[in-house]
């Protein structure tokens, strides 16, 4: 036979009133205890009877031996950054007072193969450097030739005659102000090879 309907109103008897406090309280700190554990929700519970006591569900500190340790794994990073932030500043002339004389005869070979691994990093670069400058000037070279090639020079101006300048030859003065540029006829030179 199931248990029935109650109507939910106030317990007139004082004794049955107090039964069903405690099988209740008991019962809704069993629940917060289970879903606490089963569903990993935060869950407190204060319940005050009639007669002014406290009764409380307050599970157990979150912070568990998981928390622990990754609180323990924070606190190292912590130290561990805050002694290489020491170390730079070491390297770089700060804070060194306080450093005895093997800390900064330590300090001093560190810093003396850095330098070294610095100048070696370098050295990587010269070779690199040099074949970089060397296409630049060649470049150079071919463009100034080039430009030559398309502006006439002043000095080519004088031998304009003696390279067969055909309109200094044929006499057209006039014009040549006209022209923004003069023709050149090269010389032929007949192909040796053609006759054999």
């Amino acid at each position: 036979m199931g248990r029935g309907k109650i109507e939910i109103k106030r317990i007139e008897n004082t004794s049955n009133r107090q039964v069903t406090y405690s099988k209740r309280r008991n019962g809704i700190m069993k629940k917060d205890k289970e879903i606490s554990v089963l569903c990993d929700a935060q869950v407190s519970v204060i319940i005050f009877a009639s007669s002014g006591k406290m009764h409380e569900f307050l599970p157990q500190p979150l912070w568990d031996a998981k928390h622990e340790h990754l609180d323990n794994e924070i606190n190292r990073i912590q130290k561990e950054n805050d002694r290489m932030q020491t170390e730079l500043r070491h390297l770089s002339g700060e804070d060194i007072s306080t450093l005895n004389y093997k800390e900064l005869m330590t300090l001093e070979e560190a810093l003396e193969n850095g330098i070294s691994s610095l100048k070696a990093k370098q050295m990587e670069f010269v070779p690199m450097m040099r074949e970089h400058n060397e296409m630049l000037e060649d470049e150079n070279r071919g463009l100034q030739f080039k430009l030559r090639q398309m502006h006439l020079d002043p000095m080519d101006d004088h031998n304009m005659l003696e390279n067969g300048d055909v309109y200094a030859q044929q006499g057209v003065g006039d014009n040549e102000t006209q022209m923004p540029f003069a023709f050149r006829v090269q010389p032929m030179q007949p192909n040796l090879q053609d006759h054999f």
